[in-house]
């Protein structure tokens, strides 16, 4: 499935009330007084990873509803890196049929290159963990929640490439086309946990109802992550075996995991990686490694719980919090994590995700506004 299928061609009159005011009084102008053919170049000004999809399968078919003959030039490959400033994508066509439509373009590149540059950075930081996509309930609605779905996939994809597991799913059906898959991942929330009275019945609920999927158990509800953990275990002993069940660890960062507190968390870590804890850390690289909440010395401990309760097949889902630093943290820790729920790919600044465009050229003679002579000089050599 392409990145934009299912989505629709947003009617002109929409494209009108989203737009900006003066874009739709240039077109106005243009038709008064005469068409031409321009080239826009579209950039960021930060590196990013090219993902492109959305917005120019957005773009291609608003053209083919307006008849518009257009050319997309896409200068870098979906998930290929992309230095600042770089025109990620020159559009051609009549001023008339593109020139209202920039708002929207940028809302569909700039927020998604930033995203899957952060997705990418986060599985090369875990080569060897899977990770889950699970930024829905960060969204501001489904618009962004498909853009960022899209942008972990692209990103992971790229990671992929070199070597990386990535992003293999998300959280939910209707996104779960960019992985690949037909429907969304997840076994459980805290909600049910509440619901059933206790970890175990809603783990047993969860069976009776979907015998043959695998089971994940969250632990953290009662703050008791390895006791209720080992007791979901036992009491499926042999989806534990198969390797078919995992505890996600969700811990709050306002307490520690169970039989944890600073010193046990130092202890745990210098049992495993001793030399994590000797290095020199920031206090937000401190706080991965021993502190409060899912830190590298709770999955350590928990690996341990469930090794010597004879549960060495039972996989760890870690969540909370698991952005482009903490996963860094986490590879220094060699902390044994096989999978990732996270949505911390979505940019922390929103200002940095803001793309740009400019025309390059007017029928096919190169001019831009003074100061962005790079992209002009660009677009020369292109046709040098």
């Amino acid at each position: 499935m392409s990145a934009g299928e299912g989505a629709g061609v947003t009617p002109d009159a929409d494209i009108t009330a989203r737009t900006d005011a003066y874009f739709n009084r240039t077109r106005a102008i243009i038709g008064r007084y005469g068409d031409r053919r321009v080239t826009y170049a579209l950039f960021l000004r930060r590196p990013v990873i090219a993902a492109c999809g959305l917005m120019t399968d957005w773009l291609s078919g608003v053209a083919q509803a307006r008849r518009l003959a257009i050319e997309i030039e896409q200068n870098f490959a979906e998930g290929d890196w992309v230095g600042a400033g770089e025109p990620l994508v020159y559009v051609t066509g009549s001023f008339h049929g593109l020139v209202d439509l920039e708002t929207l373009l940028l809302q569909k590149l700039g927020p998604a290159c930033v995203a899957a540059h952060n997705a990418y950075q986060m599985c090369l930081g875990l080569p060897k963990v899977r990770f889950l996509a699970m930024e829905a309930r960060h969204c501001a609605g489904y618009d962004m929640q498909e853009m960022m779905a899209y942008a972990a996939a692209v990103g992971g994809r790229a990671a992929q490439r070199e070597g990386a597991l990535g992003f293999v799913g998300c959280a939910n059906d209707a996104t779960a086309h960019f992985y690949g898959a037909a429907a969304g991942s997840g076994t459980m929330p805290h909600a049910l946990i509440g619901y059933a009275g206790s970890t175990l019945r809603a783990a047993e609920m969860f069976r009776e109802c979907f015998p043959d999927a695998d089971l994940t158990v969250l632990t953290d509800y009662f703050g008791r992550e390895i006791t209720d953990g080992l007791e979901v275990c036992r009491r499926f002993p042999e989806l534990a075996a198969a390797g078919r069940m995992g505890v996600r660890l969700d811990t709050h960062g306002g307490r520690f995991l169970e039989g944890l507190d600073p010193q046990a968390s130092y202890a745990v870590i210098e049992r495993h990686v001793p030399g994590a804890i000797r290095r020199y850390r920031s206090e937000s690289e401190l706080r991965h490694l021993v502190g409060t909440g899912v830190s590298a010395a709770a999955i350590w401990r928990m690996r341990e719980a469930l090794d010597e309760a004879g549960f060495p097949k039972v996989r760890i889902i870690a969540s909370s919090g698991f952005g482009v630093d903490k996963c860094r943290v986490m590879a220094d820790a060699k902390a044994p994590i096989d999978v990732v729920g996270t949505g911390s790919f979505i940019p922390d600044t929103w200002s940095e995700t803001y793309a740009t465009a400019d025309i390059v050229a007017y029928d096919g003679v190169p001019q831009v506004k003074l100061g962005r002579e790079f992209l002009l000089r660009k677009i020369e050599g292109r046709h040098a």
